[in-house]
């Protein structure tokens, strides 16, 4: 079994191998995953943080040995928005941002693959895990971050990718697609029961669940449609407040935390 890591700022995975097939999701910096099958030029992988299925580029393919990855510490991330990291064994700079891995981290030093890198940058434990408080001041360092199927960074983000960076922030491992999160969590029979840092889920007229954002107080939501935002929302669904009108259904609300 062969083993990788991103040691660019972003990599998009498709849902093809194909640069045309749309992107599913992200690999921030630092985040590992498993081969599942090796091409010339595509890579279909396993990410290790959320096991989701994706393609990549092989030219975007860094290796790491098993015997790395058993012992990487993996827990500590960026906290910055974002910040810049640069090489210590190579003349290299460039952007990180926010919930970015970083291996093995200690004293604003880091190895990730083959080289070692220095973060000056605030970093949190990701394995600690944090109070209701921390994670709405977290949601809200993403408003206005434009929306990006399959995006997790601020420069372009999805619903379920909002939802799934800013917990891992908080010490809370979400799985990556709204139906996937909607499987966690104890439901809630009243929207008046909800309580910030709880999650709704909304569904299409299928059935299907499709949307998902973090309820904040007076029955307030925060979701990326179209960009990140503050909405309200009631037993219908979210009321748009720029349209005037119900922009998701509301399916069902999760207790998480």
């Amino acid at each position: 079994m062969s083993f990788g890591i991103c040691t660019l700022s972003i990599v998009p995975c498709r849902k093809e191998p194909s640069g045309a097939s749309e992107m599913v999701t992200q690999l921030l910096f630092g985040e590992t995953y498993t081969i599942v099958q090796d091409g010339e030029d595509w890579l279909q992988i396993r990410t290790n943080y959320d096991n989701y299925l994706c393609w990549i580029s092989a030219k975007q393919h860094t290796k790491l040995s098993a015997s790395d990855l058993e012992t990487m510490n993996s827990f500590i991330v960026s906290s910055e928005l974002v910040q810049v990291i640069s090489g210590i064994d190579r003349n290299v700079i460039f952007p990180l941002t926010v919930g970015a891995t970083l291996p093995n981290y200690l004293n604003g030093k880091l190895k990730c693959g083959d080289s070692d890198f220095l973060f000056e940058g605030s970093v949190i434990d990701s394995s600690l895990k944090r109070p209701i408080t921390d994670i709405k001041e977290t949601a809200y360092l993403f408003l206005n971050a434009p929306y990006l199927w399959g995006g997790r960074s601020p420069f372009g983000i999805d619903c379920s990718g909002f939802v799934q960076v800013v917990f891992k922030l908080n010490g809370y491992k979400l799985p990556r697609d709204a139906s996937q999160q909607v499987e966690i969590g104890t439901p809630l029979s009243f929207v008046e029961e909800a309580q910030p840092g709880d999650l709704a889920f909304f569904d299409n007229e299928e059935g299907h669940i499709v949307h998902v954002g973090i309820v904040l107080e007076n029955q307030q939501i925060i979701h990326a449609s179209g960009c990140v935002r503050i909405d309200k929302f009631d037993h219908y669904g979210i009321f748009h407040s720029d349209n005037k009108k119900y922009s998701h259904m509301l399916r069902v609300i999760k207790k998480i935390v």
